[in-house]
């Protein structure tokens, strides 16, 4: 607890210290909510490049080393079922990115996801998507790669995964990517772009050496011939992983939150969306298997988190294995930065509308960054209360009772569910859409998106009703703020 109440004091004391040195400076925002431009808005700042970055280096980084075993566990070892969990999840991105791709080549504003929900369900359920992200989503799985970032270092050094150890390297891990983003998104998006190629190591090199090695001693075939455990329930284990895939895949969406700063984002975000998710489902599978190659099914699924630094330690020996075990904690971080760069934008988005908890406030940009300061503050002490909430809920005695869920995963499947009214209103409004890009994709999508909620509900079973009922409470309390406001406060309805 004391490393928490530390992060927030943390947290203040860098606030006030940016504003008693003038770094944060207000910033009237003109705003015409009947649809003109802002003046004074978010500047055109990234490449297609940084995009592309973002969309692998978010997806890429903790979920395809900390959810492997997970899979493995879920499938009882079964590693074509644990492939056909990354194959299934990987389609279902690459076709709800195609899906949001042809929305992005249409509508530009300020937030990609809530611009495509308000344009085609209404400005009220954009309102309501933009909350959710804000409060919930962003902010969960973030804190959670907070976590993950820290893990893997503490795996390096010996140190527990769950001790204030950890928890306090996590709480750093936050706050520095936080004064990263909030104070020089330039150099946040150069260490995104570096960060991807580093990931990229580690990954390829197993993808690679494990299935060489894996075939030449026979450890590939075995593990694929081989099942250590026959009943896994729940589908053969299949819903389980895919569910834990889904963490390991997320994040994609999230690059459409700099579509405002993206130069000429009509062309370039679709263009990252598709070749993003084209690059993370090839890479995924491809390490899967050289993971295969590296050590047996049944070690993986008994080592917890030792399990990815046991595997790179065997093909490249200890002291190899080691050292490429660092690029994984730097993947890690490379993915909690693009987590934080969206994190940082969620109050931004929604009081660019006039709409959400103190709108004049969080729409203030800052004219020497170009950041949305107090939107970026707000994002990050969610965070902490949302890693607070992770470890009192999955890595300790539980202190919520029933009320205990898993933030890595529920939130993203929300998500998927949020995305159905959009995918519908595509087939019935886009109507100068292709017959491909108007019926057949959002259709194709709406399929992947109910799949996903009806694998959480059979993995997760009575979690599922805790959980909606917080999400509930939270999204009531969203209610309050919903209606617009003009300039001087009123509500502009």
């Amino acid at each position: 607890m004391g490393v928490f109440l530390f992060l927030y004091f943390d947290i203040w004391i860098w606030t006030w210290y940016n504003h008693s040195k003038k770094i944060v400076i207000k910033q009237k925002i003109k705003f015409n909510f009947k649809g003109d431009e802002m003046e004074n808005q978010l500047k055109e700042k990234y490449g297609l490049l940084t995009a592309i970055s973002m969309v692998v280096g978010i997806v890429i980084g903790s979920g395809v080393f900390f959810k492997a075993e997970a899979v493995l566990k879920a499938t009882g070892g079964n590693m074509p079922l644990g492939i056909a969990a990354w194959v299934i999840v990987g389609l279902i991105m690459i076709i709800c990115s195609y899906s949001f791709a042809t929305l992005a080549t249409k509508y530009e504003r300020v937030n990609g996801v809530v611009d495509y929900a308000e344009m085609t369900v209404g400005s009220k359920y954009g309102y309501y998507v933009g909350w959710f992200m804000a409060i919930i989503y962003n902010p969960t799985i973030t804190s959670v790669l907070a976590w993950v970032s820290a893990r893997y270092t503490c795996v390096l050094l010996g140190w527990d995964i769950t001790g204030g150890a950890c928890m306090t390297i996590a709480c750093f891990y936050l706050v520095a990517s936080y004064a990263m983003n909030a104070l020089s998104p330039i150099i946040a998006g150069k260490f995104q772009v570096g960060t991807t190629v580093i990931k990229l190591i580690p990954l390829m090199l197993m993808a690679v050496v494990g299935t060489i090695v894996g075939l030449s001693n026979g450890m590939t075939v075995r593990n694929f011939t081989n099942v250590p455990v026959t009943d896994t329930g729940n589908g053969g284990g299949l819903f389980a992983s895919v569910v834990a895939v889904a963490f390991a895949y997320e994040g994609w969406i999230l690059t459409t939150s700099i579509n405002a700063e993206l130069k000429d984002s009509k062309k370039n975000l679709p263009k990252a969306l598709i070749l993003g998710s084209l690059i993370v489902v090839f890479v995924y599978i491809f390490y899967y298997i050289g993971l295969a190659g590296a050590v047996t099914t049944e070690t993986l699924m008994e080592s917890g988190q030792e399990g990815a630094k046991l595997a790179f330690q065997n093909i490249f020996g200890t002291v190899g294995g080691s050292l490429i075990f660092v690029f994984v904690i730097i993947s890690c971080l490379g993915t909690l930065n693009g987590l934080m760069l969206a994190c940082t934008r969620g109050m931004y988005a929604l009081a660019a509308r006039g709409r959400g908890f103190m709108p004049k406030t969080f729409r203030q940009v800052d004219s020497i960054t170009n950041m949305p300061t107090n939107s970026s503050t707000f994002g990050l002490l969610l965070c902490a209360f949302w890693l607070l909430y992770f470890y009192g809920a999955n890595l300790t005695d539980p202190w919520f009772g029933v009320f205990c869920f898993d933030t890595s995963e529920l939130p993203i499947v929300t998500l998927y569910a949020a995305y159905i009214p959009i995918f519908f209103m595509v087939i019935k409004k886009e109507k100068d859409f292709s017959i491909f890009k108007r019926f057949i994709m959002p259709f194709l999508s709406i399929l992947g998106c109910v799949f996903m909620v009806v694998a959480a509900c059979l993995a997760h079973g009575k979690a599922v009703i805790y959980y909606l009922i917080v999400f509930a409470v939270i999204m009531l309390i969203g209610v309050r703020f919903s209606n617009a406001k003009n300039e001087s406060g009123d509500e502009n309805l």
